[in-house]
C-alpha cells in the first residue's frame, strides 16, 4: 500500500444557482489575458444542455478518456505511442472554434465617439480572434437556463444515448419530463484525476501530477503546443492558448491552497456549493481500478482506493510515504470524504471515462419538493419524499448517465439518503420528536444524519474548506516545480491590478497574482492606483465612501 494525498472538491448541486461568479472570478484571476479570450477553466453548464464545449462528452467522436483492451490492459481511447505518432502534426480529433466559440468584443469606441445626428450608432460585435466584424453564434453559457433548448435539446450527448438505449417506456417518460423542462446546473473545472489520460497523452511530458497534493499541472517550460491532451481529456478541461503556442489548464489555485486558502470559484461562490478537503489513496492500485471490466463498477472501486485516514495502518502507511502529521489530521477533517466515502451521497462525473476523477457531486433532489406540493402532498413528509423519487423531473437515468455510467440503483440510494436527512431534519426543526425510522430505512444513524445535514445545510466556513498549508521545508521544491506561472505571457507575469489593456490586443491583459488577490481581501480600504486614473474600479471598492474615478477630477484653475 503506497499512500498518496489527493486534494479534492465537492459540490452540491442543490445549491447551484447557475449565476456564474465562479466562472467569472476564476476568469478575471486566471485567464484574462491575450491567447485565452476562449479558455474557462471554470464555467458553468444547464443540463439538459450540449456543454462546452458542445458535445464534450460524445467520446465516439472526440475518443478522450481510456478504454480496456481486449486482454483487460488499459488503453488511451485516442490511440498508443504508434498512432500518436503518427498524427503528432495533425491531430483532427480534438473541437475547433466553433465547438468552443469565437470570442467577441464590442467596437464601443465607435459607439462613444459618434457624432451627434438622427440615427442611434451601433456597437458592431468584433472577433477577439481576427478583429473583424463577427456574427454571435455560440458561447461558453449558450444552454444557459435551457436557452434553445426545444430546438437544442435532442443534441445532449445523454438524451441522444438515452433515446437508443432506453426501452419504449423509459423514452416515453423522459420525453415528458423533458417538455416538463427539467433542469439544473452542472459547474465544472479540471477533475484532477488519478489516472490523468491528458497526462499519458503528453509527447513532451509537460503534464505532470504533484506528488505533494495530486493537482494536475501544465509545465509550460516543457510544453510544445503538440494538443494530445486536448484529445486525450475526455472533460476537454485543457485549453491551448493561441497566443503562447501552449497547453493551460486550472490550476486548483495551488498557490491559494499552500498557504491555506480555498480556490477562487469556492471562495467567491454564491450558494456555498463547493467543500475542499484532503483525501487519501491508495497508488499502487490505481492502474487496477482504472481497467476494472464493468463500467459500472468503476465508482465501487474508487471508494475502495480511498483510504480511511483514522485506520492505524493507513497512518503508519502515511508516516512511512512522508506525508506530515497535520496533514493526516486534514484528512480526518475533510469535508470530501465524509461526503464521498462516510456518507456516500457525493458521485464522480463520468467514471466510465476511467480517469478516476477527484471532483465529487451531490446531485440535485429540489425538484421532488416542487412536485409533491404541486399535486397538493406534504412536500417533505418521508412517506411522500421516498414515493416521488421515480417522479423526479430530473430523470433519475439522467443522473445515471452522469455520476454511475448509467447504474440508476446507486442515484435512486443516494437521492433517497438526502430525502432521509431533508425529512428527519424538518422534525427535528419543528419541535416535534424525530423519527428514528427514516434514517435506519436508508442505512443510516440519527447522529449520522444530523452529520451529514450540519456538513451539507450549515457548515461554517472552516467546515467546508479544510485545507493544510505547504510546509517550509517543501517549499524550495514547490517553487522549482515550474507549473505555469513563470512562463511568457502567462498568469502572474504582469504588473498586478484589476483592469487591464482589451483581450486580443499585442498588450496582454493585467491580471490579479495571488499576492494581490489576499491583499485585497485584507486591505481595509479599497484599493486605488495612478493606473486606474479615470476609470471606475468597482471590484475592489468595498461600497464605502466612493471609488476613486466616479466623478471627473477637477480642473486646477
Amino acid at each position: 500500500m503506497r499512500v498518496m494525498a489527493q486534494m479534492s472538491m465537492v459540490m452540491n448541486l442543490d445549491k447551484c444557482i447557475g449565476c456564474h461568479t465562479c466562472s467569472v472570478t476564476c476568469k478575471q484571476a486566471w485567464t484574462n489575458r491575450a491567447g485565452t479570450e476562449y479558455v474557462w477553466f471554470n464555467n458553468v453548464e444547464t443540463r439538459p444542455g450540449q456543454g462546452y464545449p458542445r458535445q464534450y462528452e460524445d467520446q465516439e467522436k472526440w475518443r478522450g478518456g481510456w478504454e480496456v483492451g481486449r486482454h483487460g490492459q488499459l488503453r488511451l481511447k485516442a490511440g498508443g505511442r504508434l498512432k500518436k505518432l503518427l498524427t503528432i502534426f495533425s491531430s483532427p480529433v480534438q473541437p475547433q472554434l466553433g465547438d468552443y466559440y469565437e470570442p467577441w468584443t464590442y467596437d464601443y469606441q465607435t459607439l462613444v465617439d459618434a457624432p451627434l445626428g438622427d440615427d442611434f450608432p451601433v456597437a458592431r460585435p468584433k472577433s477577439l480572434i481576427t478583429g473583424e466584424d463577427t456574427k454571435i453564434t455560440w458561447s461558453a453559457n449558450w444552454d444557459d437556463n435551457l436557452g434553445g433548448a426545444a430546438q437544442m435539446g435532442e443534441l445532449d450527448p445523454i438524451i441522444a444515448k438515452l433515446r437508443a438505449d432506453a426501452s419504449a417506456e423509459a423514452n416515453a417518460k423522459i420525453k415528458f419530463e423533458y417538455e416538463q423542462t427539467f433542469m439544473f446546473y452542472l459547474p465544472r473545472i479540471c477533475e484532477h484525476c488519478l489516472n490523468p489520460a491528458c497526462m499519458a497523452s503528453c509527447p513532451s511530458g509537460a503534464i505532470y501530477k504533484r506528488e505533494e497534493d495530486g493537482i494536475v499541472l501544465v509545465d509550460q517550460d516543457r510544453c510544445r503546443g503538440w494538443r494530445q491532451c486536448i484529445t486525450g481529456c475526455p472533460y476537454k478541461k485543457i485549453y491551448f492558448n493561441h497566443k503562447s503556442g501552449k497547453a493551460e489548464k486550472c490550476t486548483f489555485c495551488y498557490p491559494r491552497v499552500e498557504v491555506g486558502l480555498p480556490t477562487v470559484c469556492s471562495e467567491t461562490c454564491v450558494g456555498r456549493l463547493r467543500y475542499l478537503g484532503l483525501v487519501l489513496y491508495d497508488a499502487d492500485r490505481v492502474t487496477e481500478v482504472a481497467a476494472t471490466a464493468d463500467d459500472q463498477a468503476l465508482y465501487a472501486k474508487q471508494l475502495e482506493i480511498m483510504l480511511d485516514p483514522s485506520d492505524p495502518e493507513v497512518i503508519a502507511a502515511a508516516r512511512a510515504q512522508g506525508i506530515p502529521d497535520d496533514w493526516m489530521e486534514s484528512a480526518r477533517r475533510s469535508p470530501v470524504y465524509a461526503l464521498a466515502k462516510r456518507f456516500k451521497v457525493a458521485l464522480p462525473l463520468h467514471p466510465e471515462y476511467r480517469t478516476l476523477p477527484m471532483v465529487w457531486y451531490v446531485p440535485p433532489l429540489s425538484p421532488v419538493v416542487d412536485l409533491l406540493k404541486d399535486q397538493g402532498h406534504d412536500a417533505e413528509a418521508a412517506g411522500s419524499l421516498f414515493g416521488a423519487i421515480h417522479e423526479l423531473r430530473i430523470p433519475v437515468e439522467y443522473l445515471a448517465e452522469l455520476f454511475t455510467a448509467g447504474d440508476t440503483a446507486e442515484i435512486e440510494r443516494v437521492l433517497n439518503r438526502l430525502a432521509a436527512m431533508r425529512s428527519y431534519m424538518r422534525d427535528v426543526s419543528l419541535g416535534r420528536d424525530p423519527d428514528a425510522s427514516i434514517p435506519a430505512f436508508v442505512g443510516m444513524g440519527e447522529e449520522e444524519v444530523y452529520d451529514m445535514y450540519r456538513l451539507l445545510a450549515i457548515a461554517k466556513y472552516e467546515e467546508r474548506y479544510v485545507i493544510p498549508t505547504a510546509h517550509h521545508e517543501d517549499a524550495h521544491n514547490l517553487e522549482e516545480m515550474a507549473c505555469s506561472l513563470d512562463f511568457d505571457e502567462g498568469p502572474g507575469m504582469y504588473e498586478s491590478g484589476a483592469f487591464g489593456e482589451a483581450s486580443g490586443v499585442p498588450t496582454p491583459v493585467a491580471v490579479e497574482t495571488f499576492h494581490a488577490l489576499r491583499d485585497r481581501q485584507t486591505a481595509d480600504t479599497a484599493a486605488s492606483s495612478e493606473s486606474l486614473r479615470g476609470r471606475v474600479n468597482l471590484l475592489n471598492w468595498d461600497g464605502n465612501g466612493r471609488p476613486e474615478g466616479l466623478f471627473p477630477a477637477k480642473e486646477k484653475s
